[in-house]
């Protein structure tokens, strides 16, 4: 049943992604003289647009409840915003280890390793220079775009050299990722993609419905590392088992909520993780009629409500971005898990391959459609 079902929905993504065309175009270079590769995946439903510096999502444009496209990411018009920000990670894929590991240090067979503290005293999404700063290699695929990086051993202080894929495949209105990794050494794993979303496509997202599937999530201490408890989301603002407006409970006087400043948290995502993905989030925007569902293989996911967005990035067409104008929905294994054992593992041998896929299916409210 399992692999008929796979077949199945290998082959509507074929016939979806036959309708999607590839282009590329320079974006610019850094300042080693390296060049900057933009690609733009279109369809009559979406178009997504992606650099090679950090392999990321730079825009997305989407129809709203009328029919009109806009931009529903948040990102820069050039490459030189993208270098000068080091603190949002627009739209990167961000590793080795996405999230934080406590003081920036774990023990992998019984040796200590040490990483740069770049969000003190931890370590954040992989270091100083992690995959978000790397100019990664591409090749165009039929609807989509494979973004390759081979991170070498030490690497940010992590162990083994590995090799990275990160394939996005536009199909329909659904961006695909899927994520594949090979090392030759032991060594600790944890990719995801930072896209900050705004489905109304400027103000603030607290209006916004959202909804995730986790009956648990993961308390954090005042450096925002996970306690190691795996606590419920009832009763509590966590729970948004059913949908829940974003603003709602933000600031309830809540301990876990004055830590973060908001919503800045790992869910635990009910169900196994395996091979073909499952509901992860929804989020639906009253305004625009924009509908976001996020399924994927991971065991978690990041809901991070854009708290620390404070004005000083000006974005797409200039705009500002202030505090909670954009979210995230980073799926993922667990921030820390090197140092929970408790915690799915993150390790990765020689011999294995890391797969994980995730997907955003953007919609619109039939309801609410003129």
């Amino acid at each position: 049943m399992r692999a008929a079902t796979l077949l199945l929905l290998s082959a509507i993504t074929m016939t979806a992604t036959a309708q999607t065309k590839v282009s590329s175009a320079p974006f610019g270079k850094l300042p080693s003289g390296e060049a900057v590769t933009e690609y733009t995946l279109s369809n009559p439903q979406l178009t997504v647009k992606l650099i090679t510096f950090g392999a990321r999502v730079t825009s997305i444009l989407a129809p709203d409840k009328t029919g009109k496209s806009g931009e529903v990411v948040l990102g820069y018009d050039s490459l030189d915003s993208y270098l000068a920000d080091t603190k949002t990670y627009f739209g990167a894929i961000v590793g080795r280890y996405g999230n934080r590991i406590a003081k920036g240090t774990f023990t992998l067979d019984g040796k200590q390793y040490h990483l740069p503290i770049n969000n003190a005293p931890n370590t954040l999404h992989g270091g100083t220079t992690g995959f978000d700063r790397a100019n990664w290699t591409a090749r165009e695929l039929p609807g989509g775009v494979e973004f390759t990086l081979v991170s070498h051993d030490g690497d940010q202080g992590f162990p083994g050299t590995l090799t990275v894929h990160v394939t996005y495949t536009l199909a329909g209105e659904a961006l695909h990722i899927a994520y594949s990794a090979t090392t030759d050494k032991d060594t600790v794993l944890n990719l995801t993609n930072h896209t900050y979303f705004n489905l109304s496509g400027s103000g603030d997202i607290l209006h916004d419905s959202l909804t995730i599937n986790a009956a648990r999530y993961t308390p954090v201490d005042s450096g925002l590392i996970p306690t190691g408890q795996l606590a419920p989301v009832a009763g509590t603002p966590f729970d948004f088992q059913t949908p829940h407006v974003i603003g709602q409970r933000i600031d309830s006087a809540n301990e876990q909520l004055k830590l973060a400043g908001g919503y800045d948290h790992n869910f635990v995502l009910n169900g196994p993780s395996g091979a073909i993905p499952h509901q992860a989030a929804k989020v639906t925007d009253p305004n625009s009629g924009r509908i976001l569902t996020v399924r994927t293989t991971e065991p978690g996911v990041q809901f991070y409500a854009g708290n620390f967005l404070d004005g000083s990035f000006r974005g797409h067409g200039g705009m500002l971005y202030a505090r909670r104008t954009g979210f995230c929905l980073e799926t993922q294994h667990f921030p820390d898990s090197p140092n929970h054992p408790s915690f799915p593992t993150t390790e990765l041998k020689p011999g294995q391959t890391f797969h994980s896929n995730t997907t955003f299916l953007f919609s619109t409210d039939k309801v609410l459609h003129n």
